[in-house]
């Protein structure tokens, strides 16, 4: 058995996932539009360059994705990606680049768990807690 996560986009999921690419040095394993369907029958009117189904690898995990049509669309509510990294210089980074234009719902900042923790949507629709834990001391 397997859990992957599975995003739904509002029509951007392509441009998320270039972004996140060349961002966040994620690795786009593909991406098919509803035009390329091999039934054109079946594709939803005024999706053709909506994404059916993409996949993209961020720090090692897959994730799955598609546009949703826009009267079922809503951005994501409850769920986070989290992205734990190396350094606050990274989650400062990365903080800056996915907060751009998106909904800060907790600043960067340090806590009693970790010396950089924020929580966001970004422009796109997709939430994120990104982390840098604190050292835990020897034995605990």
């Amino acid at each position: 058995m397997q859990v992957t996560t599975y995003l739904n986009y509002g029509g951007n999921c392509a441009e998320a996932f270039r972004f996140y690419e060349q961002n966040l040095g994620a690795k786009i394993g593909m991406i098919m539009t509803f035009g390329q369907m091999p039934d054109q029958s079946q594709a939803p009117k005024g999706m053709e360059n909506a994404v059916l189904h993409a996949q993209i690898e961020i720090a090692g995990t897959k994730i799955m994705a598609s546009d949703a049509p826009p009267d079922r669309f809503q951005p994501m509510r409850s769920a986070y990606l989290c992205l734990a990294v190396d350094s606050d210089a990274e989650a400062e980074r990365i903080y800056g680049l996915l907060s751009e234009g998106g909904e800060v719902f907790m600043s960067m900042q340090e806590t009693f768990f970790a010396t950089r923790f924020a929580q966001l949507r970004d422009r796109f629709g997709t939430s994120w807690m990104i982390i840098h834990d604190r050292p835990r001391p020897a034995g605990a």
